[in-house]
């Protein structure tokens, strides 16, 4: 009898990926958008803002192992559920904060950021994990980049349409909008997201292919979970492994790019460049659609190395360290005046920051398989330690010179130091196998390691 036709149900959970990181993406961006408004309502000077900024990184940074640990201990499903609703409700209530007095509506805006940040805190373990879960090792680099380029997805179909919102109602709408939008996805979320042995969508042979080719298919088996919270010695053998604290480093340096992107990038268009908040909405995703275009690309020149191939460090080191050399062209935009020079500038160092934009590739093939969501976690909260830092550094640097200028060069000198960390410091990319882990029951190597699953296929 012919084995039935294999179903591509991990096609739909990456959708879904997608469309939550837009969304995920979006609300964090909405601060930036009616950062300049925000800041003329209420009198507020830079450094203030910067602060305002970086209140979502501070508890985003303290919620990435506790939010890791409850991704382990609770499956993906229900914990990104509820981050999911969470930060839409947050985000939601920002809406209401021009109703009080100016000295309260400022720590007000400062603990709902924050509140924020911390109910997104599983999002990107989540992701990582659920990629690990539904996608073999050959597919997961371009998995990974699918999602991660939401983020620039976001600032295209969104900064626009928020730039409008603004323009034309005010910025308490931009935070009531993407927060109403939020709160519906939470409830598509449940109806949607399974494990791979457990989607009604998912037939017994597209399970056997990602299980037998990398896919840790068992993730949120909770019959096989042994550990009921996060054991710090796991935690110490990550920080003291050179290969993860290049990573780790690499990613702190990427996400200061990030970071200016969603933050500063709308207020040096409109301070710096003499733009309207509509304009620079327009202007703000042109750079973005470049960014969701190398974001792909690099997840599928990545994986298209490891497939003719070369080894995983290859396959996703080339890519990331390419990327950073493009994102240091920014730099160049202090020594032009046309604006559409400036666009274009900021668009290729979008591209490249899109193209190197795989730490999360690299966390799904490098993860110890029993604590997924926990490692994630980890390199999370180093990763956006640059979410509490470049925001409050640019706002003194503004504040100390009156110009975006040296701002310029500090985002463009985090890129070359994650390119260095990738080249020096990072070595072979390989799964880390910790002391003191038992599993369950016996995995095939090439279950574990992703260069070794990728051999296999040869």
């Amino acid at each position: 009898m012919q084995e039935p036709k294999q179903t591509r149900a991990r096609y739909m959970i990456l959708l879904m990926l997608f469309l939550v990181t837009t969304i995920n993406f979006a609300d964090r961006a909405t601060i930036s958008i009616a950062g300049s408004s925000i800041q003329k309502d209420l009198g507020i000077d830079a450094i203030t803002l910067g602060y305002i900024f970086s209140a979502f990184g501070w508890a985003y940074v303290l919620g990435q192992i506790p939010g890791g640990w409850l991704l382990d201990r609770f499956g993906s499903k229900r914990v990104y559920a509820a981050s999911i609703f969470t930060w839409s409700l947050f985000t939601l209530l920002q809406g209401y904060i021009g109703e009080f007095s100016v000295g309260t509506a400022v720590v007000l805006l400062i603990l709902l950021r924050m509140s924020v940040g911390l109910a997104e805190a599983p999002s990107f373990p989540g992701n990582a994990r659920i990629v690990a879960s539904w996608f073999p090792t050959k597919e997961r680099g371009t998995a990974s980049a699918i999602f991660n380029s939401a983020q620039y997805f976001a600032t295209a179909l969104f900064a626009p349409l928020m730039g409008w919102i603004v323009y034309r109602f005010g910025w308490e709408h931009v935070f009531i909008f993407m927060g109403s939008l939020g709160i519906l996805f939470s409830l598509i979320w449940m109806r949607t997201i399974y494990s791979p042995k457990d989607h009604p969508w998912a037939n017994a042979a597209e399970v056997r292919y990602i299980a037998e080719n990398g896919g840790l298919v068992d993730l949120d088996d909770r019959s096989k979970k042994k550990d009921s919270g996060p054991k710090w010695d796991y935690i110490r053998q990550l920080l003291t492994n050179r290969m993860m604290a290049g990573v780790y480093l690499g990613q702190f340096c990427i996400n200061s790019l990030t970071y200016f992107f969603l933050t500063w990038f709308p207020v040096y268009l409109v301070q710096e460049r003499g733009m309207t908040i509509l304009k620079a909405g327009i202007i703000a995703s042109l750079p973005a659609i470049c960014g969701f275009l190398g974001g792909v690309l690099g997840g599928v020149f990545s994986d298209m190395l490891l497939r003719r191939g070369n080894s995983l460090s290859v396959a996703r080191k080339t890519p990331i360290v390419l990327g950073m050399v493009l994102s240091m062209s920014m730099i160049l935009c202090n020594y032009v005046e046309a604006d559409w020079m400036v666009v274009g500038f900021m668009a290729l160092a979008f591209f490249g920051k899109g193209v190197g934009a795989l730490g999360w590739a690299v966390v799904s093939d490098t993860s110890p398989k029993q604590i997924a969501g926990l490692s994630g976690g980890l390199f999370n909260t180093i990763g956006n330690l640059s979410s509490i830092t470049t925001p409050i550094v640019i706002g003194y640097i503004i504040a100390a010179t009156g110009s975006f200028k040296m701002a310029l060069v500090f985002v463009g000198v985090n890129a070359l130091i994650a390119a260095i960390s990738y080249l020096f410091i990072v070595g072979e990319i390989k799964r880390v196998q910790l002391k003191g882990l038992v599993d369950a029951e016996p995995t095939k190597p090439d279950a574990l390691d992703g260069s070794a699953a990728s051999a296999s296929q040869r």
